[in-house]
């Protein structure tokens, strides 16, 4: 039995982007950490609905419709982005965020494919 796996697209860069929040080097990248990262269904959710509902290049925390404080919500951008998972970047008072496609490809190839295979409860 296969699992259909969704499709996901990687938008390009624009130019003129701030620079990236701290952020972990892709040679860094652990394994141990990005799944702890993913094991929060919060969290899982947040990257999946960035792999295949993204509307634009990085979103802000408003752009989820996530019904939580936006202390949680910094908590899990920031847990997501020190993992390595996303990359966020500041605009003003604002964040956006997005997955690291390519990083986490490069260092653990199908992990984004499960991301985005994975039905969450309820849908």
């Amino acid at each position: 039995m296969s699992v259909r796996v969704p499709e996901f697209k990687v938008l390009p860069e624009p130019a003129g982007l701030p620079e990236p929040l701290p952020e972990p080097a892709v040679a860094d990248l652990r394994l141990e950490t990005v799944l702890g990262a993913l094991s929060d269904p919060l969290r899982l959710r947040i990257v999946r609905k960035l792999l295949l509902e993204s509307e634009r290049f990085d979103h802000t925390c408003g752009w989820f419709g996530l019904d939580r404080p936006k202390s949680s919500l910094t908590h899990h951008f920031k847990a997501l982005r020190e993992a390595g998972v996303t990359r966020q970047r500041q605009y003003g008072l604002e964040r956006r965020s997005q997955v690291r496609v390519d990083d986490l490809d490069a260092r653990f190839p199908g992990l984004l494919d499960l991301v985005a295979a994975w039905t969450p409860d309820g849908d």
